[in-house]
């Protein structure tokens, strides 16, 4: 395994730990198909949510949330028609969220969680 994909799954494990310590309950990491991947998968009382996870060790090409582009937004919603058409799971509003994560100094990282991130046009 490379650094950058051990980072990735750091990154998604802390965001993990962060959603589920405001309540949220994990469905499914890393679900893939076809279109694309999405990080995680998880549900509240009343929504089921999509979440991308960014991770960047420095803002020079911009913020990580900011690496979400148009194309990866539409993928990620792609993604996410896929997982909801097998699964049959249709019985709840959906979102899409992101956690984009920065380093700080002594060893901590910054977790900024942007609830609705982007939406289905």
């Amino acid at each position: 395994m490379n650094k950058n994909m051990n980072k990735g799954i750091q990154a998604e494990q802390l965001a993990c730990d962060y959603l589920l310590a405001y309540g949220l309950s994990l469905i499914q990491r890393n679900y893939r198909c076809p279109y694309g991947e999405i990080d995680l998968i998880m549900e509240d009382r009343d929504s089921l949510i999509f979440i991308e996870v960014r991770y960047r060790t420095h803002n020079s090409f911009g913020s990580a949330l900011e690496s979400i582009t148009t194309i990866k937004q539409h993928k990620i919603i792609t993604t996410a028609q896929h997982y909801l058409h097998k699964m049959e799971r249709i019985d709840k509003p959906c979102r899409f969220d992101a956690i984009g994560i920065t380093p700080k100094q002594g060893g901590n990282s910054r977790i900024i969680w942007l609830v609705n991130a982007f939406q289905l046009n």
